[in-house]
């Protein structure tokens, strides 16, 4: 007698189930997959009990008609596909034309559904994988689709599911990814007679975005095409603001052409190309639309389509970090022309430059400032950016006959077009006014970037300018530090420093980078190394190797003018004027914000004066 044998239809039904339905949020996502093929403009979803009670599905599309019913219970039945071509270049959702057959053999399924051409309806009734009844019934223009009693013929199944407050967290996941590949219809969700979600039609991809996150802030537009148009590459979407992120990977959704899709790699390139912008530990938010040549991707991975492969993977990578890169630089301008409106460049200053930019003629250094100094001491800039003072006496909120008077500009920086500095307040922020509105910076952060940027600039010309000690220090390293020193010496001459031999485990000292010369060199050596040390051995491609990026914020971080520096009138200027001359500045390399706009009305609500 034969030990292999044919699997009954009912048996391969219920393997195939387990392959598309794993839980309620499966069955949902396949329910509104068919919706939105059949052209469904509203989709209404109903759950009990966590979705094993009930998953109720109702829908305005084209309907189907007996002959139809019954097909689409039959496993391989679809309406997507005519012949093998068409497979390599998919573009509707649900074409397996298993999802029907497979959720009827692990649940009670019931199927009405009226097509716009004809009077009547049709009602299928399916009991665990068979067939119970099929006759009219009359119903409204669409599909309605009841699963009852899921996973109620395999009880193995049905115990490895969460709580119904976790099956319902899933499912509402799948409503709000499908509503953002589908803005043009209508989503709502109840859940024992509760409304969850209602998400109305008509307004555009950024409105479904804002509702979808439940976000009022502004949004940073993304919409970046590649030159080769024959890949059709091209990302668009809205992310939420930097400041805005969590810990939370989720909540970064990602759509490729019109699929929402799990995808590591690029998610990984959005977190490149916001490498500067985002704090440590937090993820990105917002939507991406990736739109390429069906061809080029293949969607048949795995049964329930939420994980796709790439043709090629790292063209698409290095095309989303540049698309996102892209959208920070120009909010950035954008950010940038609405505070500094200034149609011409500033006049040639007269007075000696206070934070000096000549990196290859370095100031001589200066002691970083202490704790204990007095209310009115001078801040003291390290390196290349030491502000030179001024007779001018330093400008903040404290008590003396007018506390609140307006700050005037130097007339060599005078031509801030509309911009009015107020002062700075707890030696910490400056305050600027405009069009009625109150602008707080962060002059620690503001400086920060500022020397960032010029590190990174000068990185990638491979040109950070070192300053030679007069005073050569040695120190001795570890194992593990000369082992690090030894594999990264390239790394480190990048960035300023002239190391040496100096016995088996000595090293001399005998150059610094410029920028940070104030600071003792054989601390910083081993900070650096120690940083080295645990970078990953398998770096991903990137313009500015993260390791590398991580020690140029930590550098420019440790050169910034740092929180309780007193500013001089001048030198808040100056700070203003390196900020509108700055490629990006809205966020220091670690993420925090460096700019907070208040408007009028926002303040007036704090007073209740609205």
């Amino acid at each position: 007698m034969s030990r292999i044998r044919i699997l009954s239809e009912h048996i391969a039904n219920q393997i195939a189930a387990g392959e598309v339905v794993e839980r309620p949020a499966s069955v949902v996502k396949e329910l509104l997959e068919n919706s939105l093929d059949a052209g469904a403009t509203r989709i209404a979803v109903q759950i009990e009990g966590g979705g094993t009670r009930l998953v109720r599905v109702m829908d305005n599309g084209a309907g189907m008609d007996e002959d139809d019913v019954l097909l689409s219970i039959e496993r391989h039945a679809t309406s997507k596909l005519r012949d093998e071509s068409q497979l390599a270049a998919i573009a509707t959702l649900g074409f397996r034309g298993e999802a029907l057959p497979s959720i009827g053999s692990v649940a009670r399924l019931t199927i009405l559904s009226r097509p716009w051409d004809r009077e009547t309806g049709t009602r299928a009734e399916i009991r665990y994988g068979r067939l119970h009844a099929v006759h009219e019934d009359g119903c409204a223009r669409g599909t309605i689709v009841e699963i009852r009693s899921l996973f109620g013929n395999v009880p193995a199944r049905k115990k490895f599911l969460k709580s119904a407050r976790t099956e319902l967290y899933h499912i509402e996941e799948v409503i709000r990814n499908q509503a953002l590949a589908s803005v043009d219809a209508a989503f709502s969700l109840r859940v024992d007679s509760r409304s969850v979600i209602d998400l109305p039609a008509g307004g555009g991809v950024e409105q479904r975005v804002r509702d979808v996150f439940r976000c009022q802030d502004p949004l940073l537009p993304v919409d970046f095409a590649a030159g080769d148009e024959k890949n059709g590459l091209r990302l668009s979407g809205y992310l939420l603001q930097p400041e805005t992120s969590s810990s939370r990977t989720n909540r970064l959704r990602i759509l490729v052409n019109g699929r929402p899709v799990r995808d590591r790699m690029i998610r990984h390139g959005v977190v490149e190309g916001l490498q500067g912008f985002l704090m440590k530990g937090q993820s990105p938010a917002g939507a991406l639309f990736l739109q390429l040549a069906p061809a080029e991707v293949d969607v048949n991975v795995h049964p329930a389509k939420l994980e796709i492969r790439f043709r090629s993977s790292q063209e698409v990578h290095r095309f989303v970090v540049q698309a996102v890169a892209a959208a920070i630089k120009a909010y950035q301008e954008e950010v940038r022309s609405d505070i500094f409106s200034i149609p011409a460049p500033f006049p040639e200053q007269t007075a000696a430059p206070l934070f000096t930019a000549e990196a290859r003629c370095p100031l001589p250094a200066s002691s970083p400032p202490e704790a204990g100094s007095g209310p009115g001491e001078p801040a003291r800039m390290p390196g290349n950016m030491a502000i030179r003072r001024s007779a001018e006496p330093a400008a903040s909120f404290r008590h003396d006959p007018e506390p609140f008077s307006v700050v005037k500009p130097p007339d060599s920086l005078a031509d801030f077009t509309g911009l009015t500095l107020i002062g700075q307040f707890a030696k910490l922020y400056l305050l600027c006014e405009k069009d009625d509105r109150l602008i707080v910076i962060d002059q620690h952060a503001a400086h920060e970037r500022i020397m960032y940027q010029r590190l990174r600039r000068d990185y990638l010309r491979r040109d950070i300018p070192g300053q030679n000690l007069m005073f050569p220090v040695s120190v001795e390293l570890d194992p593990r530090q000369l082992e690090t020193l030894k594999r990264y010496d390239a790394d480190v001459a990048l960035l300023g420093f002239a190391v040496e031999d100096f016995g088996e485990s000595t090293r001399v000292i005998k150059a610094v980078p410029a920028l940070v010369s104030h600071l003792d060199p054989a601390e910083m050596l081993a900070e650096i190394l120690a940083s080295l040390c645990s970078a990953p051995r398998d770096e991903p491609a990137a313009v500015v190797p993260p390791r590398i990026d991580h020690l140029l914020a930590s550098m420019a971080c440790k050169a910034a003018v740092k929180a309780g520096n007193r500013l001089a009138p001048a030198e808040m200027f100056e700070l203003l004027r390196q900020m509108k001359d700055s490629e990006l500045f809205s966020h220091c390399p670690h993420g925090r914000p460096v700019v907070k706009i208040f408007s009028k009305q926002d303040i007036e609500k704090w007073f209740h004066r609205l």
